[in-house]
Formats: structure tokens, C-alpha cells, sequence
């Protein structure tokens, strides 16, 4: 299914490229393994050949699904998320949603934790999955499309970062009594 060299993504951890494929004997039994070293972390995982599937290892999404995935987080610091249960029942769902095979599932949990970021301070749990979140999403986005990954990590902070203070001005920032015709 892969080959050395191959750009794959593990769930909860990242892109990796797979650096050997090794066979063990395991109990009376061959074992073929890939070996994959995780860009971000250097950590290396020994993946079995027959179960690579079901642990979720797949190769990186496609520059459309990437491109599709920035722009709905771009397009998206506006949009409303619910946020009606408590930060606990918050985190666990998130957490679940982490180990998920599916870049737009994690990319989901990333905008909704930018959005309640912007409102209210994030507790120490929220924000280290939010950094995962970050970590996982723009380190394949970035593989996928070229960018450079600090770049799109610092573009993606700044456009959900909570608005400023408002001024001691009117809303409309025009002095008072400014705007009126006189005659």
C-alpha cells in the first residue's frame, strides 16, 4: 500500500514519512511494519502493514480538500458556534474528534476552539488542544499546498484573534455633531 518515502498522516500525531519497511517474527509469525518518523515531533511509530488502515494511516489529502479546508477556515472567524455545555464535556468531545482519520473533522475542532477563543479565555485543556489542532491541520495543509507552516499558523492566529478594545469614539468614528448639514 505505501513505499519508503511516502508522505503519510497518523491520527492524533500528524504527516509523517515512512522510512522503512521492516519484518519481524512475532510469535511464530512474520510481521511486515512501516516504520514512520512524524515530522513535527521526530517521533518514530511502528505501524503493522495489515492494520495500517485501521489505526487510520492514509496518505495526505489532496491540494482541492487542502484548499477547500483553508478557505472555510478563513472564510469562517464570523461563524457562530455553540458552546452551551460545559468546558469538561467540550474537551472530551474535542479529544475524540482529535483521533479522527478525517483532516476536516480535526480542522472543525480547530475553527470552533479559534471562534470561542475570540469570546472568552480558553481553559489550559482547550488551548493545548487547540495547538494540536493547529499543529495537525497547517503542518498537512501546508505539505499539501507548499506554504510555509509558520506562515499559515500565524495568518490563521491573527484572523481569529479577539477584536480590539473599542475606543473611547463614536461607533461611527466621526467626532460628535459631525455628520449633521448645517444651514
Amino acid at each position: 500500500m505505501y513505499s519508503v518515502d511516502d508522505l503519510v498522516v497518523y491520527p492524533a500525531q500528524g504527516v509523517g514519512k515512512i522510512y522503512g519497511i521492516d519484518s519481524k517474527l512475532m510469535g511464530g509469525t512474520h510481521c511486515d511494519f512501516y516504520s514512520v518518523r512524524i515530522q513535527h515531533s521526530n517521533i518514530t511509530l511502528i505501524v503493522p502493514v495489515k492494520n495500517a488502515q485501521n489505526v487510520g494511516l492514509r496518505r495526505l489529502v489532496t491540494k482541492d480538500t487542502a484548499a477547500s479546508i483553508l478557505d472555510a477556515l478563513r472564510n469562517g472567524t464570523e461563524k457562530a458556534v455553540y458552546v452551551g455545555q460545559n468546558w469538561n464535556r467540550r474537551f472530551r468531545e474535542y479529544t475524540d474528534k482529535m483521533k479522527s482519520p478525517d483532516l476536516n473533522v480535526v480542522a472543525g475542532v480547530l475553527h470552533e476552539l479559534l471562534v470561542i477563543g475570540r469570546s472568552k479565555e480558553l481553559s489550559f485543556g482547550e488551548r493545548r488542544l487547540k495547538d494540536q489542532a493547529m499543529a495537525l491541520v497547517a503542518g498537512e495543509i501546508a505539505e499539501v499546498l507548499g506554504m510555509s507552516e509558520e506562515a499559515l499558523r500565524s495568518s490563521l492566529s491573527e484572523l481569529y484573534a479577539p477584536p480590539p478594545a473599542p475606543q473611547g469614539s463614536a461607533p461611527s468614528g466621526k467626532a460628535k455633531g459631525q455628520g449633521k448639514s448645517s444651514r
